[in-house]
């Protein structure tokens, strides 16, 4: 990194820091600190609610997983807009009418005190373990690629995010991601349009989505209706969905941005815009993935996009072995390099030769079976070595082929990433525990001071809690998927919990509280046995049925639960 990059990188997360400082400081009482004053506009409850999902490992895993994989993960958004509508139309109303905090306040009027607990503390785990990796992931990518300390990035990261949101509460969140979500996407955009540039002089766009498609990139729907195939467009609307429905519609890290709206109408409004623009911002970062795939067509491409892994190489007995593959890669970039070339200008003359693209497939296998041999390595090297390089594709060829000052700014939208998804999730993290299980459980009135003061120190904490999280955590396949896994094996049961109180009204407390419970062991049950024990690609069953699974059995084990409850009191 040259000096520009450091002080274009330092200048903005000093300006986002200071600004959210500056414009929220002084909240007066618990509303102020939790709903922002429900002052929020709906562009602005828009902008925060895509900020909030929009983490640093969205912009580093999943440039990394479509330069692997294709397009084909943008399939995993496909319930997204359908849910923003249900919400729009049934949860929204729902929290405005009743003046609530937080999502499990309902839960406590409409069942009782030990459900609305047992959501929230579902709710507590998978956030704050969620939280530690929003930190951890940029952390230990840019640790390895700049040789940065690990620790101290989680601490700076941590830091940072605690700072404003202790001021500042919701409001404070809300006022950055707006300032973050423009450093985003404008990075975003020029990074796009850099690598266009970059690309051979006469080829064109098109021409590039052709060699995209011709090594199987382009692949963006699947119908097949294999449960092991972790995205298709039916785990999409259906799995999708449900992850969608009880993230943005129970998950108080979502929920608080909306329920600071000015209205019912801004907070729908809000949402209604992050359906019509989440499914596009996605498919752009996919399509950025896609052409460092095309970029590195024609430039050399690294054995291996992790330089921890290759360093421990260089130090061991398979260095030559290694060495050896590198050379073979090399070899076969200047082939891939002549024969996309040629492509090329069968594209220029309208003529898709097709034994052309088979030779470029045959090429791209050949170097995906050097890239396998390469990991094979890695694992005699030290066999607990993650070899999975997914999330290092994108800041490696930020780090090699973009100019000084642009590199600062990508690292950044990594960074502004990452403080306003850990900025959501601390404030919802502290507003649950402030209003959900300490002023639910404290016998003694207090005031309204007491507990800003209250949700501030539990900021603290559970900032301090996801730093000490991220300083132990270790890489888990790609980073994107294990977030979203996270999120499925718990989610399912909540939402399930929050569609019985708002359609099933004749289950009662008892039947919903025993079926959430029942439901969420047996989630965990499923996730060993199919996912977890399975390696990479071998998983009987993709982790979003998870969340369609739990959300069908808490419903059903209700009804069942509360047909059997009224059965013994009639015999009694």
């Amino acid at each position: 990194m040259q000096q520009l990059d450091w002080i274009v990188l330092s200048v903005t997360l000093i300006f986002i820091v200071s600004y959210g400082v500056y414009k929220t400081k002084g909240s007066a009482d618990v509303q102020d600190y939790i709903l922002g004053n429900k002052e929020t506009p709906w562009w602005t409850v828009g902008l925060s609610v895509m900020a909030t999902q929009a983490s640093a490992i969205t912009f580093l895993s999943t440039p990394g997983q479509a330069y692997h994989d294709g397009m084909g993960f943008v399939q995993f958004y496909f319930g997204l807009p359908i849910a923003m509508v249900v919400i729009s139309m049934t949860f929204i109303p729902i929290y405005h009418r009743l003046k609530v905090y937080t999502a499990y306040e309902y839960l406590e009027q409409r069942f009782d005190l030990k459900t609305r607990s047992f959501t929230a503390v579902l709710f507590l785990i998978q956030r704050g373990l969620g939280t530690g990796l929003t930190i951890y992931a940029p952390s230990i990518i840019l640790s390895a690629v700049l040789g940065w300390n690990l620790t101290m990035l989680n601490i700076i990261i941590g830091v940072l995010v605690i700072i404003y949101t202790y001021t500042g509460g919701t409001k404070a969140v809300n006022v950055t991601q707006k300032q973050q979500m423009f450093i985003i996407m404008s990075g975003m955009f020029i990074t796009f349009f850099l690598i266009l540039h970059l690309l051979p002089n006469d080829m064109t766009f098109s021409n590039a989505l052709h060699i995209a498609g011709a090594n199987d990139k382009m692949n963006i729907l699947d119908f097949s209706f294999d449960p092991e195939n972790k995205y298709t467009v039916w785990s999409g609307i259906t799995g999708g969905f449900f992850l969608m429905l009880s993230y943005f519609g129970t998950d108080q890290s979502q929920v608080g941005r909306y329920l600071s709206g000015k209205s019912d109408k801004e907070s729908q409004m809000g949402l209604i815009m992050n359906g019509f623009l989440k499914v596009p911002m996605q498919f752009f970062i996919l399509l950025t993935g896609v052409m460092v795939f095309v970029f590195f067509q024609f430039n050399p491409v690294p054995l291996h996009f992790n330089p921890v892994n290759q360093g421990a190489i260089e130090k061991s007995i398979y260095a030559k072995e290694y060495h050896s593959l590198e050379q073979k890669i090399a070899t076969l970039s200047e082939e891939k390099k002549e024969y996309n070339l040629l492509y090329i200008d069968h594209l220029n003359q309208n003529f898709d030769n097709p034994i052309l693209r088979s030779k470029l497939k045959s090429l791209s296998n050949k170097e995906a079976d050097l890239h396998e041999q390469a990991k094979d390595i890695i694992s005699k090297v030290d066999p607990k070595a993650e070899t999975n390089d997914k999330d290092y594709v994108f800041i490696y060829f930020i780090l090699h082929y973009l100019p000084s000052g642009l590199i600062g700014l990508l690292l950044a939208v990594i960074l502004s990433a990452a403080m306003s998804s850990s900025a959501s999730g601390l404030s919802a993290l502290a507003s649950t525990t402030a209003i959900d299980i300490y002023k639910r459980n404290l016998r003694v009135e207090k005031s309204p001071k007491h507990y800003v003061t209250a949700a501030k120190n539990f900021t603290l904490l559970w900032g301090v809690i996801a730093i000490f999280f991220a300083c132990f955590a270790s890489l888990f396949e790609n980073l994107i998927q294990l977030v979203n896994i996270v999120g499925s094996i718990f989610y399912g049961t909540v939402l399930g919990v929050f569609l019985v109180g708002f359609y099933i009204k004749f289950v009662k407390a008892n039947a919903i509280f025993w079926a959430a419970v029942v439901s969420q062991t047996t989630i965990f049950v499923i996730y060993y046995y199919t996912i977890h024990i399975y390696a990479n690609g071998e998983e009987k069953l993709g982790y979003l049925w998870l969340n369609f699974i739990g959300a069908a059995l808490t419903v059903l084990l209700s009804m069942l639960f509360q047909g059997f409850i009224k059965g013994k009191e009639q015999i009694a």
